[in-house]
């Protein structure tokens, strides 16, 4: 019986604490990458940071595919400079400032 409470108590707390964070989420997650500001990405959640400058590199601003293909080294390397590149222009276009940092890394390569 008491076994049944605790894992009657386990599962709402999961289903609570899940729904806290699907309703934390802002507005600004929903918008499209392509169209995203750089304030925007910097007060993205931490671990969404990388996935955005994934495709933004990997894909145009069309939304179609641009890239075959990027090594996961030389992403590693650019998320920190994009970080830090859109902490200092928030209003500046963050698939914008992804393409331009990508391109200077992929010129020093």
């Amino acid at each position: 019986m008491k076994l049944k409470r605790i894992a009657t108590a386990v599962v709402a707390t999961m289903l609570f604490a899940s729904s806290t964070v699907a309703f934390g989420q802002s507005s600004t997650s929903k918008k499209a990458v392509e169209k995203m500001t750089c304030e925007e990405f910097v007060g993205l959640e931490s671990s969404f940071k990388p996935d955005a400058v994934y495709w933004a590199i990997a894909y145009g601003e069309d939304g179609k595919p641009e890239s075959a293909g990027v090594s996961v080294e030389g992403i590693q390397q650019i998320i920190p400079v994009v970080i830090e590149a859109c902490q200092k222009t928030p209003k500046e276009s963050f698939w914008q400032k992804v393409k331009a940092e990508f391109t200077k890394l992929r010129q020093k390569l």
